[in-house]
């Protein structure tokens, strides 16, 4: 019937338009920039400590952790990162104790009101290198360094970014590349103009190994780091994630053998049909 054709025309359209509004919706990817203004896509590094089956060389977060002291400390913060999470990975107890107690902290307000000055311990928090923001703002002309705790995650690329914004730091910008009064050109950072210059130097930092301080080798160290910054229960996470495998492992192949166990009689028997032997039925 004509009512029917119509109806089912109606559905059909309207599943088709459904589908084309979901497809222009979430379908493409959407972008906040230009590639243009996204800056230079960064290399692909072949780091070990992303690895399943490795964890963060400790070494490395050491001398990672000198760079962040010696170079980055001057400008950015490591707010999200106590003392007591460095023992026994990037220092020892008395490392660490001795690091905290060279600053200073504010005390419990006492019975007076008044609040002291004590030095740092273990529970405390890196501090920051300004008092707050606009310090920091007229310090640097205006640019607001950022907090380095999770910069690995907070910036798309994460470690392959933030080791070609260090070492991508040309000797002259390329000709026809145009850099505002105050910037810096890099060709990795959005818009190819940072506020920050170039930083690691050959030979900057003395590594207390005996390390070839190189700026690529301070800039490997420093954002694996800053990679642990952002994850410190990454390797624990990766040894967890071993022992549900191997765990998941054991269950399965015991739930095979307990499947075959009980389902072996059902599987295995034989259904045999015997009619019943009759000598036959008279109709009258």
């Amino acid at each position: 019937m004509w009512s029917n054709a119509i109806a089912g025309s109606t559905a059909t359209l309207a599943a088709i338009g459904t589908a084309y509004w979901c497809y222009l919706t979430f379908g493409p990817k959407a972008y906040a920039m230009t590639p243009a203004e996204e800056g230079l896509h960064p290399t692909q590094y072949p780091w070990e400590h992303v690895k399943l089956h490795k964890t963060f060389d400790h070494q490395a977060l050491r001398r990672g952790f000198q760079v962040y002291r010696e170079v980055c400390a001057a400008c950015h913060s490591l707010n999200r990162i106590p003392y007591r999470t460095l023992v026994g990975t990037v220092l020892t107890v008395d490392e660490a104790k001795e690091l905290a107690e060279e600053n200073e902290y504010d005390t419990d307000p006492n019975d007076e009101g008044e609040i002291e000055k004590r030095p740092g311990k273990l529970s405390d928090y890196i501090p920051a290198p300004y008092k707050n923001d606009e310090a920091a703002r007229a310090a640097n002309q205006g640019a607001l360094p950022p907090d380095l705790s999770l910069m690995v995650k907070a910036r798309h690329g994460g470690c392959n970014y933030i080791f070609s914004l260090l070492t991508g730091y040309p000797e002259e910008p390329p000709a026809g590349a145009v850099v505002q009064e105050g910037l810096n050109f890099n060709p990795y950072f959005p818009g190819t103009g940072i506020a920050m210059a170039r930083v690691l130097y050959d030979g900057l930092v003395e590594y207390e190994d005996g390390t070839p301080a190189t700026s690529s080798q301070m800039a490997k160290d420093v954002v694996e780091f800053l990679n642990w910054s952002a994850e410190p229960e990454a390797d624990e996470r990766k040894k967890m994630g071993w022992k549900v495998l191997a765990a998941t492992l054991a269950l399965w192949g015991i739930s095979v053998w307990v499947k075959r166990y009980k389902w072996s009689p059902v599987k295995t028997r034989k259904l045999v049909y015997n009619p019943p032997v009759s000598g036959g039925r008279k109709f009258g």
